[in-house]
């Protein structure tokens, strides 16, 4: 079986082309069949995002968006950011005995699997630095999940929002360490933390549930 794994280019607040869907996600009763991985440590989903400066949750905005990482980040001289989907193998038996894990009363299998990974990237002018963090969509049937996992992230004092926001903030959530001190560094809050009790992983159910009040760490 042959795994085609696709590099984003290096550019300073770039974006990934529109990467079309092998199979539709649904992101809080929107369907997608397209998707964008930003250079900033966001998701998008009509169009691409330059942002880097990070905006408190929620945004009360007019677009979906995903943010395991939110922050100024520049690939062009260390790290990559890749991207991946799968739709048979091992992937998704993996991704199906996870989700049935966090999410216990459930029938779930996992049909599709799409991974965004921003490797050792670096802060902006940074060169040195090195953070690593994820995001993982899943889907099978009529249920679609999403993971963000975090690895080692470099200590910086710029700010960093992880979570997520739906158009007009129906539904959001704010990973608890954003906008604070502890968000990064050998003892970053978001490699230290969970909601299903595995250290730097946060998983939600994304097809829908009722609004999500943001706590905030």
């Amino acid at each position: 079986m042959l795994f085609f794994i696709y590099f984003i280019s290096r550019s300073l607040n770039g974006s990934s082309p529109e990467i079309p869907l092998q199979r539709p996600f649904v992101y809080f009763g929107k369907e997608y069949n397209t998707i964008y991985v930003n250079h900033n440590g966001h998701l998008t989903f009509i169009n691409p995002f330059p942002s880097y400066v990070p905006q408190r949750f929620p945004l009360n905005g007019s677009f979906d968006l995903i943010a395991p990482f939110w922050t100024d980040l520049d690939n062009r001289q260390t790290g990559v950011i890749l991207y991946n989907q799968y739709t048979d193998g091992s992937v998704l038996q993996q991704a199906t005995q996870d989700i049935k894990s966090y999410f216990p009363n459930l029938n779930f299998n996992a049909d599709w699997v799409f991974v965004a990974t921003w490797y050792k990237v670096a802060y902006y002018s940074t060169t040195g630095t090195e953070t690593t963090f994820q995001a993982v969509l899943i889907s099978g049937g009529q249920k679609s999940f999403l993971l963000m996992n975090y690895g080692m992230i470099a200590s910086t004092s710029m700010n960093v929002q992880a979570g997520y926001d739906t158009i007009n903030s129906v539904h959001h959530f704010t990973i608890p360490g954003s906008f604070s001190s502890s968000a990064t560094g050998s003892n970053s809050t978001f490699s230290l933390s969970s909601n299903v009790n595995v250290a730097g992983r946060w998983a939600f159910e994304t097809n829908s549930r009722p609004e999500t009040q943001e706590i905030n760490g």
